[in-house]
């Protein structure tokens, strides 16, 4: 008998892959949404040495119409939005076309899947939401400035729509990683080598960048973010935020614990500005 059907968006690697393979592994019905389908020929080749199925669905998230005929197709006991991209540079460098496109692809998209899947979960008296945030919400910093907004934007979208949807039998969950291992990185890479040369801040990208590389080799597995939201999925109560990583805990202290103009300026230090 086929296990509760979940949709995952982003699949093609890092986070969203492994927790295509790992839910699958764990008897959930998966099927993946991936912008290229090479990713999705990959996710289907992996999954199947992992002697596990997913299916790959090819899915563009800045188009709605795409978003609801995918998540329209059945009823869905899952979805797990987990696509994003970081879009590194200074908040004044990054052209508004690059914002607008983060902010439709990690905003108003799995708001809007949400919306799609939500009366069916309604009718069946149960559902899931989980949505991948980021650790990095509690300490903003220079270079970080659209991602935070995206990620502030579809934590606090989560939240209310929580409390929206509590008495339906219906969860909502963020996942807060910290430092994970993933493609995001070498994306973020380009992004600040690109923008430095036209920026008034040169210095700050290249510690930026400095920090970026000193990172490399201390980061966490997505494994381990996959199996947080394997277990967001299947808890009677899951809780309404599961944080991934130590350093998680530590911005979050900083955030709540140092005055604003203490933390910006220890930031400004360390990026060199």
């Amino acid at each position: 008998m086929a296990g509760p059907h979940v949709l995952i968006t982003g699949v093609g690697s890092g986070i969203g892959r492994a927790t295509a393979l790992h839910l699958a592994g764990r008897g959930f019905t998966v099927t993946g949404a991936v912008r290229d389908p090479a990713d999705g020929d990959g996710l289907q080749a992996q999954a199947a040495a992992a002697g596990v199925a997913v299916e790959p669905v090819v899915l563009e998230l800045t188009d709605p119409e795409a978003c609801e005929e995918v998540a329209g197709r059945r009823p869905w006991f899952g979805l797990v939005n987990n696509a994003g991209y970081f879009n590194a540079g200074l908040v004044e460098d990054v052209a508004r076309s690059d914002a607008r496109r983060q902010l439709e692809t990690m905003v108003l998209a799995p708001l809007h899947l949400a919306q799609v899947v939500l009366p069916a979960m309604r009718a069946q008296g149960q559902g899931r939401i989980v949505n991948v945030s980021s650790g990095i919400v509690h300490l903003a910093a220079a270079g970080t400035g659209w991602y935070q907004a995206s990620k502030q934007a579809l934590s606090a979208a989560s939240d209310a729509l929580r409390a929206e949807v509590a008495g339906d039998g219906i969860e909502v969950v963020l996942i807060e990683p910290g430092g994970i291992n993933s493609e995001i990185w070498s994306k973020a890479e380009r992004d600040l080598m690109e923008r430095r040369g036209g920026s008034a801040r040169p210095q700050g990208y290249e510690r930026a960048l400095r920090l970026l590389r000193a990172l490399d080799g201390r980061m966490h597995p997505p494994t381990l973010v996959a199996e947080a939201i394997g277990d967001a999925l299947t808890a009677r109560r899951p809780r309404t935020r599961y944080r991934v990583g130590r350093e998680v805990a530590l911005m979050r202290a900083t955030r709540y614990l140092l005055p604003d103009r203490l933390r910006d300026r220890a930031l400004r230090t360390l990026l060199g500005m």
